[in-house]
């Protein structure tokens, strides 16, 4: 009796708190460690709201809510559904940032894995915690490249408990069937070294042949326990996060959102702002600052959605302009990786632009001679997207887009109420982190965020219910398609580039219908029927309630 109390009262997954019947108080012997009053699920979720309010800060808020999860997962997801347009800043970015930056002296008991490198040797022992109850998802992180924080160590734990807890509330995932990891390798912030508070390994972070070794030891001990498990890489640095994803995804079913799912919800984003601005995508002329995984990942399927327009890949090619810190990329230029040289430029276009290539291209140089149609900035450089360049932009083009995909919100390169005052309103805005409506002229502008909760959730409850073996570029395509196909502005152009996240379950449903479609049809799941795939994506979505 005492071992059923302890369980149904320590574990979020199963404990009711006050809502636990009389009957339920009975078998369980829980008189006496409750108060008198039996509750439901609308009262304690009035009374979580209400003391959410209380909260001072965001990142009080947060502690909230982590606090909430840890105790009640029931509730934590019911609470983050009914009030989810609120909740969503505050679960994942902007907040997240704060809290991975804190995470050591916010601690009060962790959720997932902990896979320290001096534990290497150990490693089977910890991943049979991964035994315990059935994992469909994992997300893992080795905490270098936070956001556009740069490298927080074992804080990274926070980006993939968030990131799990939007596949429950918008893919349906039950959150037991979950798992967060961090491997933790190190860290180079000598910030986070010094620091008594520190909970992670005091080292140097771990590089080269070493770290790849325990990657793959890592890789090896998941596939063994769960042959079926999606793996869902996350902020990774650039030196690995490419890397590790071409090596392991025909190995594991895995993906990297920062490279696959960024790039899909820019792809969604630009379907749907060209749609509107009557144009096609074939058409355009994309400028990108930022050359590292999310950068070159967004080129990548904008250039394999431009081919599957029935363009040649050269042209396709030709319509990218990549920028990182040594300027515009171009034939002469050094330190290029294979899959940066498909974007640099040649030599012959920069001298009829009259520039100097043995100097640095700048920003403001690439769209004075490229007149780009769109902008997009993964750069984490903020307020580099300035007046002259938008003003520019627009009068070249009718609509222009622009994208500071950059966050937290302190590292967008600019803000979407500049972008509408230079753009004199005329600019199609998504932003990385949330911002209100802006206010300009007498008239009201949505902020979209583009945000990649957007395609992951879909894709991953698709991959889930079809039984894929890997994850594949074209259900990525296949995902941004169908987000476009619910923008509001495709219907009024004075509408937000993404739908309400109010609608993002149902959506999220319809991508893992395309998904799940997408697997079957390239041989990546097992062949069955529309209808099948329809009944197995429905089996998997749960929706937090009691259980009586």
């Amino acid at each position: 009796m005492a071992l059923s109390r302890d369980l149904y009262l320590l574990d979020p997954a199963l404990n009711k708190g006050t809502a636990f019947s009389i009957k339920e108080r009975d078998e369980l012997g829980l008189h006496g460690l409750l108060p008198a009053a039996i509750s439901s699920l609308d009262l304690d979720l009035e009374r979580a709201y209400s003391n959410f309010c209380d909260q001072p800060t965001p990142l009080a808020k947060w502690v909230f809510l982590s606090a909430l999860q840890n105790h009640n997962e029931t509730l934590f997801y019911k609470l983050g559904l009914e009030h989810v347009e609120e909740m969503l800043p505050l679960i994942y970015t902007p907040t997240v940032g704060d809290a991975s930056m804190r995470y050591s002296s916010l601690y009060r008991g962790g959720r997932g894995l902990f896979i320290s490198y001096p534990l290497a040797d150990r490693m089977d022992e910890m991943l049979d915690h991964l035994n315990e109850h059935p994992v469909d998802v994992i997300v893992v992180t080795d905490g270098e490249r936070i956001l556009g924080l740069g490298d927080l160590g074992v804080g990274g734990m926070a980006i993939p408990v968030g990131k799990l807890a939007l596949y429950t509330l918008f893919g349906g995932v039950h959150p037991r069937r979950t798992m967060p990891i961090i491997l933790d390798v190190g860290t180079d912030n000598e910030e986070l070294l010094r620091d008594p508070l520190y909970l992670g390994w005091r080292h140097q972070r771990l590089r080269g042949e070493e770290y790849m070794a325990f990657i793959d030891q890592f890789v090896k001990g998941v596939k063994k326990r769960l042959p079926q498990v999606l793996l869902q890489w996350e902020d990774f640095g650039k030196n690995h996060a490419r890397p590790i994803l071409e090596k392991y995804r025909h190995r594991i079913c895995s993906f990297n959102d920062d490279i696959q799912g960024t790039a899909s919800v820019a792809l969604g984003a630009i379907l749907s702002a060209v749609h509107q601005a009557g144009t096609k995508l074939e058409e355009q002329k994309i400028v990108v600052l930022g050359a590292g995984s999310a950068g070159i990942g967004i080129c990548d399927v904008l250039c394999s959605a431009m081919v599957a327009c029935g363009i040649p890949e050269e042209k396709a090619l030709g319509a990218f302009y990549v920028l990182d810190r040594s300027g515009l990329m171009h034939a002469g230029s050094h330190q290029m990786d294979p899959h940066q040289k498909r974007f640099a430029r040649k030599e012959a276009e920069l001298k009829g632009w009259g520039v100097d290539s043995s100097k640095y291209i700048s920003l403001l140089d690439t769209i004075q001679h490229a007149h780009p149609t769109i902008l997009i900035g993964v750069s984490g450089q903020p307020g580099t997207f300035t007046r002259e360049m938008i003003e520019i932009m627009a009068q070249h083009v009718k609509r222009p887009v622009i994208l500071p995909l950059s966050n937290p919100t302190s590292r967008i390169e600019a803000t979407p109420a500049d972008i509408i005052k230079w753009s004199s309103g005329r600019a199609i805005i998504a932003t990385g982190s949330p911002f209100a409506p802006v206010e300009w002229e007498g008239k009201r502008y949505p902020i979209a965020q583009c945000n990649n909760v957007y395609i992951f959730p879909g894709v991953g409850l698709g991959v889930i219910a079809s039984g894929a073996k890997e994850v594949s570029e074209g259900m990525f395509l296949k995902a941004a398609e169908v987000l476009s196909d619910h923008s509001p502005m495709r219907l009024d152009p004075t509408a937000s580039l993404f739908p309400s996240l109010k609608q993002l379950r149902e959506i999220s449903q319809k991508i893992a219908l395309a998904v799940a479609l997408e697997a079957v049809k390239e041989g990546l799941a097992p062949s069955t029927t529309e209808a099948q795939l329809q009944q197995q994506i429905a089996a998997k979505v749960w929706s937090p309630s009691y259980s009586s």
